[in-house]
This record gives C-alpha cells, sequence and structure tokens, in this order.
C-alpha cells in the first residue's frame, strides 16, 4: 500500500488548494488511504463516522475525484468506509510506511540551508546549552518542519527519556480555548510546561491574540528558566510579525535566530534524487535537471513531482521521462497561483484572529464588542479584497443592510488610523489571506 500513501499525500495537497483551511482540517486531513485497486480503477478512503461519509459524499467527492483524476490521469472510483466496516488484517500482516522521514540524514544540506541545519544539529546534540531559543524562519515550503521534526527525533535517539512536545501555532490557541471551555487549564499546562523540548512550528499565528500570547509567555518563562529547549519556526523573523505581543519579541530574539532561503539547483537536483532513492524509483538525471529546472522555490513541490512520477508508474508502468513529466510540472504550476479570496476564507481568517466562530462573525445578532468589533473588521477586509458591492457584503453578514456595512468599513479605518496594532492585525490577516 506505501505507494498508494505516497499518492495520497499529492492528492491531499490537491485539494487543500481548492478548500479553506477550515474545511480541509475538519473533512479531508480525517481520511485515511486503505487501498488503491489500480486493475479496476478503484480507491477505498477510512472515515471516522458514518456522517463524515456522509458529508464527504454530499460535499467533497467531486472535488476528491477530481484530485485523483489529476494525480492519476484517469477516472477513479471512490469508496468511503467507517472503521467498523474495515477489512481485518491477519496477524502477520506488515503494513510499511515508507514516508517521508524528518531526520538530518534525509535533509538535503546546501548554501541556502547550511547555516540553519548547522544551528539546528547543534542544538539536537546539546539541547538547552547550544542555542535557546533557536527561532528558524523562511517562506512555506522550505524545510523548517523537516529541520525543527529532525531535532526533536535526534534528542529522543539520544536519551528516550526526553519529553518532546510539538504544537503548531494556530493549534496552542484552540487547545487553549478548549482548555478554558473545558476547565482543564491545569492538563494544558502540564503539557507544555513540563517538555523537555518545546517544537512549535508556524509561531507567527500566536499574534494578535492576547490571551494565547500572555499563556505562551508563561509558558516560554518557565521552559526557559528551567533550562528547557525551544525551537520555533515562522514564515518572518519576530520583529515582522507586528501583531507579537513586545514581551514574547524580545524573548523570541534572545537566542539564535537563522533563516532558510529557496535552494539552488544543484541542491533542488539533490533533493529530487535523494526522494526517489527513499521512494525506490529511478529518475534519469535529465528528467531530476528539467524538473530542478522548472520548480524552484518550494521543496514540497519537488517531493510532490516525485510522488505523483511513482504514482503513475505503479498505476502504468509508464518510466520517467521529460515529456512525462512535462504535464506534472504544468499541473502543479497551474495549481501554485494563490487561492482565490473569497468571503468564506476572510471570515475564516479573521474568526481565527479574534477566538470567534465564523458563524458568529456572519450571523450572530450579538453587538458585544467580543463579535462587534471582529465583524467589522471582516466587512472592512472583505470591503479591501473582494469586488462585493457593499450590498452584496451585507447580504453575507445576515442581511445588514448598507448603511451598517457603510459604517463598519468607516469605523474600522478610523480606528486603524488611531490604534497600530489593531491596524497590524489587519495588515497581517489581508497577508494571510492573500498568500
Amino acid at each position: 500500500m506505501e505507494h498508494f500513501d505516497e499518492a495520497w499525500s499529492v492528492i491531499c495537497d490537491y485539494c487543500r488548494r481548492q478548500m479553506t483551511d477550515v474545511a480541509y482540517n475538519t473533512w479531508i486531513s480525517k481520511i485515511e488511504p486503505v487501498n488503491m485497486d489500480f486493475d479496476k480503477r478503484q480507491a477505498t478512503l477510512l472515515v471516522p463516522n458514518d456522517f463524515h461519509r456522509q458529508t464527504l459524499e454530499r460535499c467533497y467527492k467531486i472535488l476528491l475525484k477530481e484530485s485523483f483524476n489529476a494525480v492519476f490521469d484517469t477516472p477513479i472510483d471512490i469508496n468511503f468506509i467507517i472503521p467498523s466496516e474495515e477489512p481485518e488484517q491477519e496477524e502477520n500482516d506488515e503494513i510499511t510506511d515508507n514516508g517521508y522521514e524528518y531526520t538530518f540524514d534525509t535533509f538535503i544540506v546546501g548554501n541556502s540551508n547550511k547555516f540553519a541545519h548547522a544551528a539546528c544539529l547543534a542544538v539536537a546534540q546539546n539541547p538547552s546549552k547550544a542555542y535557546n531559543p533557536l527561532f528558524l524562519y523562511g517562506n512555506s515550503g522550505l524545510g523548517k518542519t523537516h529541520l525543527l521534526y529532525a531535532i526533536g527525533n535526534e534528542i529522543k535517539k539520544n536519551d528516550t527519556s526526553k519529553s518532546i512536545c510539538y504544537v503548531k501555532g494556530d493549534d496552542f490557541t484552540n487547545e487553549l480555548i478548549e482548555s478554558l471551555h473545558r476547565a482543564t487549564m491545569s492538563e494544558f499546562r502540564q503539557k507544555y510546561r513540563y517538555a523537555d523540548v518545546l517544537l512549535v512550528d508556524d509561531v507567527q499565528f500566536i499574534g494578535g491574540k492576547e490571551s494565547t500570547q500572555e499563556e505562551f509567555f508563561h509558558t516560554f518563562e518557565t521552559l526557559y528558566l528551567a533550562k528547557k529547549q525551544i525551537i520555533l519556526t515562522s514564515d518572518r523573523p519576530p520583529k515582522e510579525i507586528k501583531t507579537l505581543d513586545d514581551r514574547l519579541r524580545g524573548r523570541f530574539e534572545m537566542g539564535l535566530i537563522a533563516d532558510i532561503q529557496p535552494p539552488d539547483i544543484e541542491t533542488r537536483i539533490a533533493i529530487i534524487k535523494r526522494k526517489a532513492e527513499i521512494m525506490n524509483i529511478e529518475i534519469p538525471n535529465d528528467v531530476c535537471e528539467y524538473i530542478a529546472s522548472n520548480l524552484k522555490s518550494n521543496i514540497r513541490q519537488l517531493e510532490g513531482t516525485v510522488k505523483k512520477i511513482k504514482a503513475k508508474n505503479n498505476l502504468d508502468g509508464e518510466k520517467p521521462s521529460v515529456k512525462s513529466v512535462q504535464k506534472i510540472i504544468a499541473d502543479i504550476l497551474n495549481n501554485d497561483t494563490p487561492p482565490e479570496v473569497t468571503v468564506e476564507r476572510i471570515t475564516d481568517e479573521v474568526a481565527r484572529t479574534f477566538n470567534v466562530t465564523a458563524d458568529e462573525l456572519k450571523n450572530s445578532k450579538s453587538r458585544s464588542a467580543y463579535v462587534s468589533g471582529p465583524r467589522q473588521v471582516a466587512i472592512y477586509i472583505i470591503n479591501e479584497l473582494t469586488t462585493l458591492t457593499q450590498e452584496s457584503i451585507g447580504k453575507e453578514f445576515g442581511g445588514r443592510d448598507h448603511s451598517t456595512v457603510k459604517y463598519a468599513i468607516d469605523t474600522t479605518a478610523k480606528r486603524m488610523k488611531k490604534d497600530t496594532n489593531l491596524r497590524s492585525i489587519v495588515e497581517d490577516i489581508i497577508k494571510n489571506c492573500s498568500s
């Protein structure tokens, strides 16, 4: 089944580009690939429950079939099953996972990342004594997460007693909210403040959230004073996270800051060859050079291309050639355009930033500052980033009239002139929605 696992990651990437993060995380990310019958052109996917299956059938099956077709260049039937319908494995069955391993051995070092790699290796070999905190930054798809996991894996390999805690910035916020709601803050703090190593991916997402930043500050202080290792990643250096609390910015800048740049062509070719070796597929030199010459800024694109080549090879036995990968490259380049800026995407981003729900923003009649302020921000950004008329925007927000929409836009504009923190938050939301 390992080749289906490899193709599935490409399929997920395709779906992710067509959906909001909320929809993807709710419905697609919870699917597990079970089996791919290449003769019958049929895929079996495991989903959590029958409600999940019905929702996928009704809302997302067309997108999934489209994504399968994009990967395999042929229509694929999809069969959803739930755990009670999953075929039992024989006791001696071995399910192999030949996925990409996040270790230093599988990380390709080049001029663009050798400083960051050296810093991470030093931290892994001497945690809390080399650089603490270590802050990695760079654009998406350049290997920050790989290095983050490599540190954790290396530390755990050297000392199995070490407690390694990994979390994404927005998940930290979500867990905090859930813990407050369920009155389980002691368990939340136990998880994060007693770790030996804290790995935080995309820490920029805690910016602009007062309660999250307060909690994270105390978590950071507790770990730092206890001489525990902290490693953070972001898409930008601390000084450019405008919505970040000054206390946290200062803490993040105390240690070492290392950036990762897009790889040069030699490094890109090496990445392709290493990935092909891991996936047990031979890709000729001219094909490697062709891929590396066309995909220049994102390592995930290189890995996704190799996965798709392997999937096509398993499906029809086609050996990689420049001609056969031209369509793969074209598909990836076409899908690399920024997703459309929609009302749903903007409201989801505003809701995530202000710790409210998208439904509260759009449909709640509440006039409390907790909801009305973020709602006005959402309306302002929609007016800035879309071509909707103010009347149409009002319809998106529970049928509010034109004057209410205009008031929200004008009020937010005036607040931004006086409140530099709000202006920074709005600029960050606009950046996240436009990228």
